[in-house]
């Protein structure tokens, strides 16, 4: 007789509160060495997850977080490089999907929304040393994983799926109500199984895992990572939204000297270049931060997680601001070449004019 798996759920917070975050300066903070803390996050991550600058992993009580009295919750937090603050707050239950749909409603409620800002902010002032530009406002994402947990010797995945695929449609979902034969048949064709006792299945704003302890690690990881991601590109489009409106103000609204002295655009190509190269790079940093090592799976799984979270779209609308920005930064170059021409057009005929003068009035000859 196969043994009842039991229930997890875990809510991913995830916060952007800074451009960049030291991790080694963050480690002498927390009292961590690079002995105490390997690069390999904890025992159960997958050999294949391969970090550029291994992120922080850390529990609240090494973090020095204070959690309400009386709470159940397990709490722990990765920061990553590149200015990003995870809190992954568990709860465990028994493996029914009643107590799963329950669990996932409460995660996410207000209040639990609440708790884990409150952590991220003490988070924050205990690192602030570590933190570079720390955001005046920050941008967050919230990711319900819930999880049924075998021993290793679960019953097949498509025996499940006959069994509780309508429970696990409306869990993603969060609905009490049965779902339409449309929306059930979406939510679960989006899904991934490597052995036969093992499931994910992604949806945009959480995702249903059947697994051994060890493959919901790897999935938990994989699906961490996704978010992080989403995040820091959600931030990247806003910021250039924000600059391009700024720098378009700038390019119609100048002086009427500016033109005369060669410098109508000059400030406004500069800071283009500049905001070019910035974003470009922390783009790069940030699509370069994670490799996936040898395995396919894990490849495929990521890119279905990247996909039902719409990643892929957030890129692209940043590479066309970048683009946007690309052809500002040539037309304000262009238009101050014109400028500085014009200027010395101007000068040679002003000398002209002056010398022709000087003639006339004898004083040349």
């Amino acid at each position: 007789m196969v043994p009842a798996p039991s229930g997890q759920v875990t809510a991913l917070f995830l916060f952007d509160v800074a451009e960049e975050l030291r991790l080694d300066q963050a480690r002498a903070l927390l009292g961590l060495g690079p002995e105490a803390h390997p690069p390999t996050l904890h025992p159960s991550v997958p050999p294949y997850v391969r970090y550029a600058d291994p992120p922080i992993q850390a529990d609240a009580a090494t973090l020095g977080l204070h959690l309400p009295d009386g709470t159940d919750l397990g709490v722990r937090v990765r920061l990553f490089d590149y200015g990003v603050v995870s809190l992954a707050l568990t709860r465990t239950c028994p493996g029914t999907f009643a107590d799963l749909h329950a669990l996932a409603r409460e995660a996410t409620a207000r209040p639990l929304e609440v708790l884990a800002a409150d952590l991220c902010r003490q988070c924050t002032e205990r690192l602030a040393p570590a933190l570079v530009e720390p955001r005046a406002s920050q941008l967050t994402e919230d990711y319900v994983v819930a999880a049924l947990v075998h021993d290793g010797h679960g019953q097949p995945a498509d025996a499940l799926l006959a069994a509780h695929g309508t429970d696990i449609a409306r869990l993603l979902r969060l609905e009490a109500a049965e779902l339409s034969v449309q929306e059930h048949d979406e939510v679960l064709q989006h899904r991934l199984s490597y052995l036969a006792s093992d499931l994910v299945i992604p949806s945009w704003n959480g995702a249903f895992v059947y697994d051994s302890a060890a493959g919901l690690a790897g999935a938990l990881e994989l699906l961490e990572f996704a978010n992080s991601q989403l995040l820091q590109f959600r931030y990247y489009d806003q910021r250039l939204e924000a600059d391009l409106r700024r720098i378009y103000g700038r390019l119609q609204t100048t002086r009427w000297y500016d033109s005369l002295i060669g410098r109508r655009h000059t400030a406004a190509a500069r800071e283009l270049h500049a905001l070019f190269i910035d974003v470009n790079e922390l783009v790069d940093r940030t699509e370069n931060a994670l490799k996936l090592v040898g395995d396919v799976y894990a490849a495929r799984l990521l890119g279905l997680a990247s996909a039902r979270l719409g990643l892929e779209a957030w890129k692209h609308a940043v590479r066309d601001q970048l683009d946007t920005l690309d052809r500002i930064y040539r037309f304000a170059v262009d238009q101050t070449s014109m400028d500085r021409g014009e200027l010395l057009e101007l000068t040679v005929v002003l000398i002209l004019l002056l010398e022709l003068v000087l003639f006339f009035l004898g004083v040349m000859r």
